[in-house]
């Protein structure tokens, strides 16, 4: 057993892990740096007040994002602790930059032999406007830095002339060109979204290698706001086309920079070729919850046989996983009086006792009482020989919880039934 300190610099992300690395039987200790969120993860994992006092007693540390509350940070202060000597999950300053910089991580993957869609980073709006006036197709605008994280500021346009998105641009320049320093226009590609992950260990990708289907609109058919993820499906691959001519392409430079950890790229696929969108150089979430409920490995000895290096093996389960996010209003919207009066502090039952399947996010444990700490309260996984059954087994499990006023998809998975799936097999990138 080994004692595990895992650290939120800003909001808290990877309790759940956290409370599953402790029930596996290793010491962990959480530290959550926003106020906000302190209570999060309470009676599930034993809270650290000041992470640094505890990094002598810990054997592994794990990061969780790259931001080091309002500014990306988290990859110098890991490699300043594995130059102590410490074995320590997260990325690099240079991994940390595919996130933060979009025209960083184009000109990365364009080194390596990557094909990607035409893009362009403008910090002037109407420099942007002027060219998708020039180009008149569609966009897509991805803003950077700081309100990258406000996922409803991601516009994908859908008129083919690209005017939707000029309109957009000028909304943006009023509404928000005090805080959105820079933004990419990447131009719009049809096809199938689909992400390639890969868990690294400093050295090369462990396998196998991860196939996931991000569901990111509010409601079902992918309509609505932007959320960040209402649902995840998946399942575990051999080393495919998909994964070598992206991913792959990469390993030796990951290993140059010495990053441990997860790595996704975001893509759009069709019968010409593999685009990627965007790098997730970190866990991504909820997608880490589902990626452990389907391992087989304990997730605790996996994390640690990466931060040492080491050829970790992971077995997995065959077929298909779903998860599902269980949300509180006003969830995707910030407004604490609404928060207040209609979700904290909500009580969570379970109908017949079990809580098989069940993750926590912003949640927390009171006296016994399972109680929402945020607005995304809680993540339902299910695991089947086909994505059906995977899909049924989550939705199961979903009817099962009662929390008042709480609101989910009901399609996650759905896609790859009613076509993805045979166009990635037709188009052979699953191969």
């Amino acid at each position: 057993m080994a004692n595990f300190l895992f650290v939120s610099l800003d909001v808290s992300l990877i309790a759940d892990i956290a409370w599953r690395v402790s029930e596996e039987g290793h010491h962990v200790r959480y530290f959550i740096g926003a106020e906000t969120d302190k209570t999060i993860g309470d009676g599930f994992v034993e809270k650290s007040a000041d992470w640094r006092a505890d990094i002598d007693w810990a054997d592994v540390i794990v990061f969780d994002d790259i931001w080091d509350g309002d500014h990306i940070g988290v990859g110098k202060i890991a490699d300043e602790l594995r130059a102590q000597g410490k074995a320590v999950v997260a990325g690099t300053p240079a991994t940390d930059l595919l996130e933060d910089d979009r025209g960083f991580a184009m000109t990365v993957l364009e080194n390596h032999g990557v094909k990607t869609t035409r893009h362009k980073t403008f910090t002037d709006f109407d420099e942007a406007i002027a060219q998708v006036e020039k180009d008149r197709c569609a966009y897509v605008i991805k803003p950077l830095g700081e309100v990258q994280n406000i996922k409803r500021l991601l516009y994908v346009g859908h008129r083919p002339d690209g005017g939707d998105v000029i309109d957009v641009l000028r909304a943006y320049k009023k509404a928000w060109g005090h805080r959105m320093k820079g933004f990419q226009l990447q131009k719009k590609v049809h096809g199938v979204e689909v992400a390639v992950c890969g868990f690294f260990n400093g050295k090369k990708f462990i396998e196998p290698i991860n196939i996931n289907f991000e569901h990111k609109k509010l409601f079902d058919g992918n309509i609505g706001p932007s959320t960040g993820e209402m649902g995840t499906s998946m399942f575990w691959s051999k080393r495919n086309r998909l994964f070598n001519e992206t991913l792959g392409r990469l390993e030796g430079w990951l290993a140059d920079t010495g990053y441990v950890g997860s790595i996704d790229i975001n893509c759009i696929v069709n019968g010409t070729g593999i685009y990627p969108l965007e790098f997730t150089p970190r866990f991504g979430y909820p997608t880490i919850m589902l990626q452990a409920a389907s391992m087989k490995t304990p997730i605790g000895n996996f994390l640690a046989g990466l931060a040492r290096g080491e050829d970790v093996a992971l077995r997995i389960n065959k077929g298909f996983q779903v998860g599902v996010r269980i949300c509180l209003p006003p969830f995707p919207f910030n407004d604490p009086k609404t928060f207040e009066e209609n979700s904290s502090n909500a009580a969570i039952v379970f109908q017949n006792g079990k809580t098989d399947g069940v993750h926590i996010q912003d949640a927390k444990r009171v006296d016994g009482q399972w109680r929402a700490g945020g607005r995304v309260v809680l993540f339902v996984t299910g695991q089947g020989i086909t994505m059906q059954e995977a899909r049924q087994q989550a939705y199961r499990r979903v009817k099962n919880i009662i929390i008042p006023n709480m609101y989910y998809r009901t399609d996650i998975g759905q896609r790859w039934i009613e076509g993805d799936g045979d166009r990635l097999l037709a188009w052979g990138y699953l191969t």
